[in-house]
């Protein structure tokens, strides 16, 4: 199974934030990826970080997701489908904050085999401490290292076909590009 860690964090909320993403594959080879946002709050980052682990993963995949976040792991295993049935309000008939991002990651969630784990932050659990690591480093402009762009994260069905995974790949790659422009135009602002 894939397992997966992820933190978010912010200087300030609002203000400059930071994501991290620490991605065991069934071989055991690690993918670390990382970014950042001028400006944000600390709970978007952190389902920032789920979106983008989640993104990796083709249709269907089983992975455990580890987050320090209950904001993340009551929300997509308890309050979501409340908040969907409601229209998106809470118990409360206010709107849901960061509706945007919960309504990804409950699609994501949808169409992958995703066990949610939570641990407790700062307590020296290594790939936590390493996501934490990695959302600071975003936010001193520094992209996780070592970054493995065309590494493909996924435990294929038998049933998914050629085309699929090809087209899965064209896609992760059209967004490591967009990642790429935008951390050399983030290098270029700070220079």
């Amino acid at each position: 199974m894939i397992e997966i860690y992820t933190d978010g964090g912010c200087r300030g909320n609002p203000g400059p934030g930071g994501w991290g993403v620490v991605i065991i594959d069934a071989k055991g080879g690690t993918t670390e990826l990382n970014g950042y946002e001028a400006q944000t709050t600390n709970n978007r980052m952190e389902l920032t970080a789920a979106i983008k682990a989640l993104e990796t993963l083709t249709l269907g995949t089983r992975a455990c997701l580890t987050t320090d976040s209950n904001y993340v792991k009551q929300g997509i295993s308890q309050w979501v489908q409340q908040w969907k049935k409601n229209g998106w309000k809470t118990a409360q008939k206010k709107q849901v904050l960061n509706q945007d991002l919960w309504q990804q990651l409950e699609a994501l969630n949808q169409s992958l085999n995703i066990e949610w784990q939570w641990v407790k932050g700062h307590s020296g659990h290594a790939h936590n401490e390493r996501c934490d690591e990695l959302a600071n480093l975003a936010m001193d402009g520094q992209v996780a290292q070592p970054l493995k762009a065309n590494h493909v994260v996924a435990e294929h069905n038998t049933n998914n076909n050629h085309s699929q995974v090809e087209s899965n790949l064209e896609e992760r790659l059209a967004r490591v590009e967009d990642k790429l422009d935008a951390i050399l135009q983030r290098l270029a602002e700070l220079s």
